[in-house]
């Protein structure tokens, strides 16, 4: 018996592969994958399937689904927030466009299937917008519902795509029979991972410091030292989207859930590196424009809701996640 099968675009970005691995271990799915370019030839063995190609094709989307009859799509496709501000007409055509032409892709196959298609789409703690660093301190973790006013095109973008979300989620439940889009959304905090390097977020500070200093390399922090945000190590992240994306329906009160992990400044990852790789070389320039971008970000969140149902629980601590996790297998790439 085939096993269903999972699309996940922007297969190749730090989410997508870490994801394809775990999916793999685990063996509950077959892998399809969309992005920009070639699949990279090590995740290859793993997936049923790869096309490369431009989520703003909709007839390429309609090809893979009419070949492969797939019930889940974890749509990590995006420009992130960087290069978001460098070129917001992209960002938008991307991130916004983008999703809604995954979005109708997933609503057609679920009305061709007659059953739903569930959708894990990752939104970002950049859609909360913070005047101030007093109200940041005096806010400490945040819910879903607060200051929900990015400074971002990329917060912008993901925050409408929640909206659009719960359009599809519960419009074409009422429009169609046999068919609607499951929409589940996680907003992340600043991910770090050990096995690849960062490809443009605002919160890339923390791992671009990690591999600078194991590579031996000065880094100049674009924010400065007292800078915090909520991180996450990568593993979790990928718990978290499998947890619930297998959640029960009538468990998930909410289509969007914060998801924490742990608050730390950019001077504490700074010295968790220094002690790590001694000599490392690490000083602050900090960024107007992207340094303000952190500042208008949660310290923390509030991540009740995600615990209450679907169960979520992280296991890497600040602790855990450096020493058991980062720091292991960042030194053993350096050394290899």
């Amino acid at each position: 018996m085939s096993k269903p099968v999972a699309l996940i675009t922007g297969a190749n970005g730090e989410i997508g592969r870490a994801l394809i691995k775990r999916l793999a271990e685990e063996g509950r799915y077959d892998v399809v994958t969309l992005d920009l370019v070639p699949l990279a030839e090590p995740l290859r063995p793993f997936v049923l399937a790869s096309y490369a190609g431009n989520i703003m094709d909709k007839y390429l989307l309609d090809e893979i689904v009419a070949h492969h009859d797939a019930i889940v799509v974890f749509h990590l496709a995006a420009l992130l927030s960087s290069r978001g501000e460098r070129d917001p007409e992209l960002a938008h055509q991307v991130n916004v466009e983008g999703t809604l032409h995954v979005l109708r892709m997933a609503q057609n196959q679920s009305v061709r299937l007659g059953q739903p298609v569930r959708f894990l789409f990752p939104s970002t703690i950049a859609v909360y917008g913070l005047p101030s660093l007093a109200e940041k301190a005096k806010v400490g973790k945040i819910r879903e519902e607060q200051w929900n006013l990015p400074i971002t095109m990329y917060g912008c973008n993901k925050l409408y795509c929640e909206h659009l979300g719960r359009y599809f989620a519960h419009h074409y439940r009422r429009q169609q029979s046999g068919g609607r889009v499951d929409f589940r959304a996680i907003r992340f905090p600043g991910l770090i991972s050990a096995d690849t390097m960062p490809t443009g977020g605002t919160s890339d500070y923390g791992p671009e410091m990690l591999h600078a200093a194991a590579q031996k390399k000065p880094y100049s922090c674009f924010v400065g030292p007292d800078a915090r945000i909520p991180f996450m190590a990568m593993p979790d992240a990928i718990s978290a989207i499998l947890a619930l994306i297998e959640a029960n329906p009538e468990k998930l009160r909410a289509t969007v859930y914060n998801i924490g992990g742990f608050s730390i400044s950019a001077n504490e990852i700074a010295e968790r590196a220094r002690r790590a790789f001694p000599g490392a070389d690490i000083s602050y320039n900090p960024d107007a424009v992207r340094a303000s971008i952190v500042d208008s970000w949660p310290e923390d969140v509030d991540d009740f809701r995600a615990r209450r149902d679907f169960g979520w629980r992280h296991e890497y601590d600040a602790d855990r996640a450096f020493d058991e996790y980062l720091l292991p297998r960042i030194t053993g790439q350096k050394s290899g």
